[in-house]
């Protein structure tokens, strides 16, 4: 894909993970010998589309990641290391200030390490159709709506449902100003950076390609998985 857009990549690593039961953030456990964040950082470092990254990161571990990404790995798309917020959207709202120049940004949780060149493509491409793209996959699965009493109140119609991943793919303009509203209105309840331009933008979201290895590592269970994708995907790669 020949590209002419401005587009930085947001790689979020200030979650702290109490879910993977470790003292170690889940973004920085060692998968294949090195950080999981190492691994998205490398697609974006990589991938022609992507002019510079900021990477968002707890103020405590902001020094560890220019040492390591920076400095022992060559990252030199990092143009910033910024200390993230209370809550996801804060540290979202802290990277989109960050960004200088920039048409596009690709929004990325830094604890999916297996994205690709490809799912980037077709991100923006989707982006640049509606100005916001999600990538994602068709459920696999049956999935059921509950009542308040845990009961099965609904079961969409699994063609209609799909799992939504990162990156979420934006034009520069329409999520910042999403954003200024969302910190201004207080709004809650958000769980990505779609619902955020869906409601404080009204933008249609398109949805893009993702893929079922592009999973996030939230649980020990899922560092197993990751370990088991990555020997496949150097298998694959010969």
């Amino acid at each position: 894909m020949m590209n002419d857009k401005k587009c930085t990549a947001i790689v979020l690593a200030a979650g702290q993970g109490k879910r993977m039961q470790s003292k170690v953030q889940k973004q920085f456990l060692e998968l294949g010998g090195k950080p999981v964040l190492y691994y998205a950082l490398d697609c974006f470092q990589r991938s022609p589309l992507i002019r510079d990254i900021v990477l968002v990161t707890s103020e405590d571990m902001t020094g560890y990641c220019e040492q390591i990404f920076i400095g022992k790995y060559g990252f030199d798309k990092i143009r910033r290391i910024v200390p993230g917020g209370k809550e996801r959207y804060d540290s979202v709202y802290c990277g989109l200030l960050a960004c200088e120049d920039t048409e596009y940004v690709f929004i990325h949780d830094g604890a999916r390490p297996f994205i690709t060149g490809e799912i980037l493509e077709r991100g923006l491409e989707g982006a640049m159709e509606t100005g916001a793209c999600v990538v994602g996959m068709p459920s696999k699965d049956t999935v059921k709506l509950s009542d308040e009493e845990g009961c099965v109140k609904e079961t969409p119609d699994r063609q209609k449902v799909w799992i939504v991943q990162t990156p979420q793919v934006f034009s520069y303009p329409l999520i910042r100003s999403a954003y200024e509203k969302l910190q201004a209105s207080g709004m809650d309840g958000i769980t990505d950076d779609a619902m955020v331009a869906e409601k404080a933008a009204g933008c249609r979201v398109r949805f893009a390609e993702g893929s079922y290895s592009n999973i996030k590592i939230t649980t020990p269970e899922d560092l197993a998985v990751a370990e088991a994708l990555l020997a496949w995907n150097r298998t694959r790669e010969g």
